[in-house]
């Protein structure tokens, strides 16, 4: 299971639209908790009157009785988190949790190269931030589809300067990842939030440059696939019983939901915790996660849970063990 939250009341204190579908929100507490960059809460929502929990990274450097602020981009296909956030008031008490940080960064390196892409930006601010404080050498690397869709534009060109490049599809400004990560000195970090696709591409030119795995660090966004999203059936004979996963929840809920408990933690496919078994399946198994290789994934035997679909098709799966206690 998630480890523990420890929930908080909080009174949000404004909500300002920052770009185009993008709602920016600061959160008041009776104490403001230090965190450190990359960090992220955990909020309580609720979907279709049932609760649900949603991560929110933390946007710039935790600084003493600050405010905290998220930043939530509205997507018609989101499953449920930001319709509920897009409606929140000035003046509303939400719950939310203690930070929690699972993209930590590792100081006093020569180099950093920080990347996002649209909505990716919100963890990325206060590293570079955090860099800029240290006088560390690094770059910032911006990609979106549309200036009026990517927040922060004008603070983040005020604050670094050169050390921002912008890179914005309908102006031809597009981010040459391959070229980008060939031209590093090696030794060089880099840290990514973004959709899933990008991060493809940079693993592979990470990698195609002998650079080190572990001088790549990422987050991505967990709605993110190669496929709509769309409702699909799973079957467990294990059970014998076959459930419908709808388009605004996901497999790991769903097996929740109908008493089979599954162990998870991250709720992003990073961990690898709500893995299970593929026996059989039609249409596409669409991999959300960053737990599985490349080829692992192509070979379509495990699926992660929390975050991961089927397109134009259906799933029979096998929870082994870890559903051996349903509830009645």
């Amino acid at each position: 299971m998630r480890y523990s939250n420890i929930w908080k009341e909080a009174i949000i204190t404004k909500v300002s639209l920052i770009a185009e579908n993008v709602k920016h929100i600061e959160l008041s507490l009776s104490e403001i908790p230090a965190y450190t960059p990359g960090s992220h809460i955990d909020v309580q929502i609720f979907i279709d009157n049932s609760p649900s929990i949603r991560s929110y990274s933390l946007i710039g450097r935790s600084e003493k009785g600050k405010p905290l602020t998220i930043a939530v981009k509205l997507l018609a296909e989101s499953r449920g988190g930001s319709k509920y956030i897009g409606k929140l008031k000035e003046g509303q008490k939400i719950q939310i949790s203690q930070p929690k940080n699972h993209f930590e960064m590792t100081f006093g390196r020569d180099n950093y190269i920080l990347i996002a892409g649209g909505i990716g930006i919100t963890p990325i601010i206060a590293m570079a931030q955090e860099l800029k404080h240290k006088k560390s050498n690094f770059r910032l690397e911006y990609a979106g589809a549309s200036r009026k869709e990517m927040p922060f534009l004008e603070m983040l060109s005020e604050s670094f300067g050169d050390n921002l490049s912008c890179h914005i599809k309908d102006e031809n400004q597009r981010l040459d990842i391959k070229k980008t990560i060939a031209e590093l000195a090696k030794g060089t970090q880099l840290y990514f939030c973004g959709p899933m696709r990008m991060l493809d591409d940079i693993r592979q030119a990470w990698h195609d440059n002998g650079f080190s795995s572990f001088d790549l660090r990422y987050e991505t966004f967990g709605t993110t696939g190669s496929y709509p999203t769309q409702s699909f059936t799973i079957n467990l004979p294990r059970f014998n019983k076959t459930l419908s996963v709808s388009i605004n929840t996901n497999l790991l809920d769903t097996l929740k939901d109908n008493g089979i408990e599954i162990m998870s933690d991250c709720l992003k496919g990073e961990c690898g915790l709500c893995v299970v078994d593929i026996i059989k399946y039609t249409g596409k198994i669409d991999h959300r996660d960053t737990f599985f290789s490349q080829e692992q994934k192509s070979e379509n035997k495990q699926i992660c849970a929390c975050v991961s679909r089927v397109f134009e098709g259906e799933l029979t799966i096998d929870t082994s063990y870890r559903g051996e206690n349903i509830k009645n």
